[in-house]
């Protein structure tokens, strides 16, 4: 606030008891400290009904709240880009070992390259498979 050093606050101290006398310095020293208290005591107290009506904590908690959530978005759209290359990678994956076999295969791995009377549906969806395997 005031950068006042040691020596000015001496200064002033020595200046005061030449103008005003050892008789009434005591009595000048006090009622300044009263009127200092008064105007520090009624600036806090302004200060504190102005933060009051504005809400600041409220405003700081909700600005926190929206970087919070904005890193969790961010962090949620990074996970689900890697899902969705994972999907592309399986899918592709899964396509040339069908294609390079020529075989149909079941999802436990059991080949059926003869028997056409039993067909098990072709898994489209890669991450029902994952799904299934998190849920045991």
């Amino acid at each position: 606030m005031l950068d006042i050093g040691f020596t000015e606050l001496l200064l002033v101290a020595v200046i005061a008891l030449v103008v005003l006398g050892p008789e009434r310095l005591p009595q000048a020293i006090r009622t300044t400290a009263y009127w200092v208290g008064k105007i520090r005591r009624s600036f806090q107290s302004a200060k504190e009904e102005l933060e009051r009506e504005i809400d600041a904590d409220g405003i700081r908690q909700q600005l926190h709240n929206e970087a919070v959530m904005k890193e969790l978005n961010k962090t949620r759209e990074q996970f689900q880009s890697q899902i969705n290359d994972l999907k592309k990678s399986v899918n592709i994956d899964s396509a040339e070992d069908q294609t390079a076999s020529g075989e149909n295969t079941s999802p436990e791995g059991d080949s059926m390259s003869g028997d056409d009377s039993v067909k098990q549906p072709a898994v489209k969806d890669p991450s029902a498979h994952l799904s299934q395997d998190k849920g045991q």
